[in-house]
Order: C-alpha cells, then structure tokens, then sequence
C-alpha cells in the first residue's frame, strides 16, 4: 500500500534524525535500545511514534495488524 504525501506513514529526513539523536524505549515495557533495531515494530498512533520490542510486538502481534491503539490492547 502506498501512503500519500503527508499521511502519518510517510518518513521524512527530519523524523529520521529526530529518533537517532535519542533513545528508543518500548512503549509497552520500556526495555532500552541504543537505535532504531530492524526488528522492532513502530506504530504511529495520534500523530506520536511508539516502539515495540520483539517480545512486546510477538504477544501484540493481532492488535498491531488491527491496527488497535496500543491503550486497548
């Protein structure tokens, strides 16, 4: 699926440095990474980013793909 120019999926070069200069955090269970890791999942929720750790994303996997908001899962 392609995403419009503008739409909360489209990554720009000013987001990208933005999550390089700090630390990524899961929003679930706050495990640290020092980057941004290929195999963590990313959902835009309200305009604001949130990173998932592998575990946190595998337990999730159903809410994520329903693409629920993280509070209700």
């Amino acid at each position: 699926m392609t995403s419009l120019p503008g739409d909360s999926d489209s990554t720009g070069s000013g987001q990208r440095s933005e999550a390089a200069g700090r630390r990524i955090v899961c929003a679930r269970c706050g495990t640290p990474a020092d980057g941004p890791r290929p195999t963590w999942t990313c959902s835009v929720e309200n305009g604001a980013r949130h990173y998932f750790c592998d575990r946190c994303a595998r337990v999730h996997l159903r809410a994520i793909e329903g693409r629920l908001d993280s509070a209700r899962w």
